[in-house]
C-alpha cells in the first residue's frame, strides 16, 4: 500500500514535462524515449563538460535545427520541418553555437560543409524540438544516441519523457485557475480589480484587469495584450505595445467597463532572450520576420487559445474585440468566443518603428 500510495505521489505527465523544462533550461540532460532512447540537451545550454562526457559514452551526436534556420545555413530539410546534423567529432561548444545561434552568421558566414543524416525516423527529434521552444529556448536540440541502451539513467536522476506519452501534452492548450483577485485602481480607470491566473502545467500565470464591473450577459469590450517588457515597461519606441496597452486601458476606463489580458508570451510568443536575438539580427538589418526565421521560429509563435480560456473561466463569451490583428479574431471564434465586432487599436507609430509597423501589415496580416 505504502508503495502504491508513493507511486501516486508523484509527478503526473505535465509535471514531468514541466520538470524537464526546467532541466532544460539549466542545461541538464533530459532522456528521451521513442523507438530509440536518446539524451537531449539544448544548444543553448549545452557545457563542454557535459559533451564531453556523451562523448566518452560512445553514440551518435546529432545537432536539430528546424527548416527556418536550416534555410539561412542553405541547408536542405530532408526531413520536412528539421535538419539533422551530424556532429564532428573534432568540434566544440563553439562549433554548436555558431550553427545553432545566427548572431555570429554576418561575421562568419561559411560554417559548412555540413554531413546531415536523412534516414530514420525523426518523431523524437521532432519532439525534442518543440520541447526545447516551449522552454523558451534556442529552438536547437543536441540529440545523443547511445551505440547501446543506457541502464543508469534513473539512477543519475535525469528526467525521462516518452514521446508518444508527451506529445499530445505539449500541443495542448493548458487550463487555467483563477487563483487570486484583488481591487487595483489605476490612473487610466479608478475602478479595476486585477485578476492571477495559473496554469496547471506549471509554465508562465497571465493577468486579466477587469475595469469595472463588465455584465457578462453583455458584449464586453476586451484586449488580449502580449507581454513586453521593453514596450510596456522600458517605453522602447521599436514596437507599438506601450501605446496600445495605455490605449485599451483609456477606452475602457472612458465606458467603465473591460477586461484587459495580459498574457506572458514575450516577443511573439519566444521570450525575452529569444525577443532580445532578434532585436539583434534587426539592428543588421532583417526585418521582424526574417529575424525570427533565422532564429528558427515561425512569424509569430503565440498561443491565442489561453486569452479565450481565461474569457471562458471568467464566463465571457460574446466581445468587442480591441484588435489590428485578425488571427486573434480567427483563435477567439475557433474557441467559442463570439466576437461582436473588430475595435481598431492604431496606436504608437513614430519614425523608429515604421518599418517594423509596415512589416507586420505586409507580412503578418496586420490591419493597419
Amino acid at each position: 500500500m505504502l508503495v502504491v500510495i508513493t507511486m501516486a505521489l508523484g509527478p503526473n505527465i505535465q509535471e514531468q514535462i514541466s520538470r524537464a523544462r526546467a532541466d532544460l533550461r539549466m542545461g541538464v540532460p533530459v532522456s528521451v524515449n521513442g523507438e530509440r532512447q536518446a539524451l537531449l540537451i539544448p544548444a543553448e545550454t549545452l557545457s563542454e563538460s557535459r559533451l564531453s562526457l556523451l562523448r566518452q559514452l560512445n553514440g551518435e551526436i546529432l545537432l536539430v535545427l528546424t527548416a527556418k534556420r536550416a534555410a539561412t545555413l542553405k541547408l536542405g530539410a530532408y526531413d520536412g520541418d528539421l535538419v539533422r546534423i551530424i556532429v564532428p567529432n573534432n568540434e566544440g561548444v563553439a562549433w554548436i553555437t555558431a550553427v545553432a545561434d545566427p548572431s555570429s552568421d554576418l561575421k562568419n558566414p561559411i560554417k559548412g560543409p555540413f554531413q546531415t543524416k536523412r534516414v530514420g525516423d525523426v518523431e523524437l527529434e521532432r519532439f525534442s524540438l518543440t520541447l526545447v521552444k516551449s522552454a523558451r529556448l534556442l529552438p536547437s536540440a543536441l540529440i545523443f544516441y547511445p551505440n547501446s541502451t543506457i541502464q543508469s539513467l534513473e539512477r543519475n536522476e535525469l528526467s525521462s519523457l516518452n514521446v508518444a506519452t508527451a506529445s499530445p501534452y505539449l500541443s495542448e492548450s493548458a487550463n487555467l485557475s483563477d487563483i487570486i483577485a484583488a481591487n487595483l485602481p489605476t490612473t487610466a480607470a479608478p475602478k479595476g480589480k486585477l485578476h492571477v491566473f495559473r496554469p496547471n502545467n506549471a509554465s508562465e500565470e497571465h493577468y486579466a484587469m477587469e475595469i469595472g464591473k463588465p455584465s457578462r450577459s453583455r458584449t464586453i469590450l476586451v484586449r488580449l495584450h502580449s507581454a513586453c517588457f521593453t514596450g510596456d515597461v522600458l517605453g522602447s519606441l521599436k514596437c507599438d505595445c506601450g501605446p496600445q496597452l495605455r490605449g485599451a486601458l483609456e477606452q475602457m476606463g472612458k465606458i467603465g467597463a473591460g477586461v484587459l489580458l495580459y498574457l506572458n508570451q514575450e516577443g511573439r510568443g519566444i521570450g525575452l532572450a529569444n525577443k532580445m536575438r532578434a532585436y539583434s539580427l534587426q539592428d543588421e538589418g532583417f526585418d521582424t520576420v526574417e529575424a525570427n526565421h533565422r532564429l528558427g521560429f515561425e512569424d509569430d509563435e503565440r498561443d491565442f487559445r489561453i486569452g479565450a480560456s481565461i474569457l471562458k473561466e471568467m464566463g465571457i463569451r460574446r466581445i468587442r474585440l480591441l484588435t489590428n490583428n485578425p488571427a486573434k479574431i480567427l483563435m477567439m471564434e475557433k474557441n467559442d468566443i463570439v466576437v461582436i465586432e473588430r475595435v481598431p487599436l492604431i496606436l504608437g507609430k513614430n519614425s523608429i518603428n515604421a518599418g517594423y509597423l509596415s512589416t507586420k501589415a505586409k507580412k503578418s496580416g496586420h490591419l493597419l
